[in-house]
């Protein structure tokens, strides 16, 4: 969703923020690096680092931006939790653009890959 957006608005990403990489997280994205760690922190469930990085998105983008960000972690976490309970199939994996993306962000390192893209 990230990589359309960014090509419908001609903005210029890294995907590789998504990935973990600071300077990637910051190209073009204002509080990329913030936002990057805030999302990192909710994923591993973190204690101490959502504080610090709660309180360092605060600080670099103000309340708005936190609250935003917040907001759209949670509706992911409800999104997917639905969709995986109902049994939504993932898009198609053969499509062009999903397999580049996969590529670039080289998913297939991950364990539960060969559960998701090698279809029964």
């Amino acid at each position: 969703m990230l990589r359309v957006s960014a090509m419908t608005t001609e903005t210029e990403i890294d995907l590789q923020g998504i990935n973990g990489d600071a300077a990637s997280a910051a190209v073009s994205i204002d509080c990329g690096t913030e936002l990057m760690a805030f999302a990192e922190a909710i994923t591993y469930r973190e204690t101490r680092q959502l504080i610090d990085s709660r309180q360092a998105l605060l600080d670099a983008g103000g309340a708005a931006v936190l609250v935003d960000a917040a907001g759209v972690a949670a509706n992911f976490q409800r999104m997917v939790r639905i969709a995986d309970s109902i049994g939504i199939p993932v898009d198609d994996m053969e499509m062009e653009v999903g397999q580049e993306v996969r590529a670039t962000l080289d998913l297939t390192r991950f364990a539960s890959a060969q559960n998701t893209l090698n279809p029964a």
